[in-house]
């Protein structure tokens, strides 16, 4: 159990930390989108890069292992709506966003003894 949290810890990392820095860095090609208004939106007023420095800051958490509990905390929104822009406007990279989402709910299970204060009343 302890290997597969730490595979699946620098996976989800390594996966945020290098996407989020695309955003900034553009090393890889990214296809052309279609012209819609989330996507426009996102892009023409600069909110892209406070969503990718999230992302780079929680993935590189992750990679650190030594604030897991804050990078997921970090991440678990970003990946809700990763989550509900696939289903609702581009199903395409639904399959994408299912794994990434199995991975975190496995670190969130891992690490459920530091989110237990939250669920406290």
């Amino acid at each position: 159990m302890k290997y597969a949290v730490i595979i699946v810890r620098v996976l989800l990392g390594l996966t945020f930390a290098v996407f989020g820095s695309n955003a900034f860095l553009h090393f890889i090609p990214m296809p052309p989108m279609q012209p819609g208004q989330f996507i426009g939106a996102l892009f023409s007023s600069g909110y892209i890069y406070a969503i990718a420095g999230v992302q780079v800051v929680g993935g590189l958490l992750l990679l650190i292992g030594r604030f897991v509990p804050l990078g997921l905390a970090l991440l678990v929104p970003v990946i809700v709506n990763i989550i509900l822009y696939h289903i609702f406007l581009d199903p395409s990279g639904l399959g994408m966003a299912g794994v990434i989402s199995i991975l975190a709910l496995f670190l969130l299970w891992a690490y459920r003894d530091r989110f237990a204060p939250l669920l406290k009343p």
